[in-house]
């Protein structure tokens, strides 16, 4: 459930929209150097937050298997996870995106949030999609 809930909506969702269509837009702004700085170590920690969660669910799936070793390596991703995401939203919400927004005309700005709502609006429709296509494989198996 927590790599669900990682993979769903920290990095499909929270990520999906910073990166997809705050950054791009971003890029194409001149940044000062302290926010394009911001930006690239934004987007080098998602790429981090998403090994540590492939690290995690590996783990998962071996101790599934049976090898009770793995509960230490699922602990310790598990322990750099919580250490990582306070400070990086953090950084975020007080550092990065509330500055970013001087950046966007008021125009700009509402353009983006329903980009994001639109983003939002077709995660959740593939997201369940996804749960109807998988479920309907597990039956139809289990009638086979």
């Amino acid at each position: 459930m927590a790599v669900d809930f990682i993979r769903t909506y920290a990095d499909r969702c929270h990520h999906g929209k910073e990166e997809g269509i705050l950054f791009r837009e971003l890029g194409i702004k001149k940044l000062k150097d302290e926010h394009g700085h911001a930006m690239e170590e934004l987007v080098e920690e998602d790429r981090w937050a998403r090994k540590m969660t492939t690290r995690l669910e590996e783990a998962n799936k071996r101790y599934k298997q049976g090898e009770r070793d793995a509960i230490s390596r699922m602990t310790e991703c598990i322990r750099s996870l919580i250490q990582f995401y306070p400070k990086h939203i953090e950084k975020e919400d007080k550092h990065f995106f509330i500055p970013c927004m001087d950046y966007f005309s008021e125009s700009e700005q509402q353009t983006i949030l329903r980009e994001g709502w639109e983003f939002d609006k077709n995660l959740i429709h593939e997201k369940y999609r996804n749960v109807l296509t998988t479920a309907k494989k597990d039956l139809t198996s289990r009638t086979l």
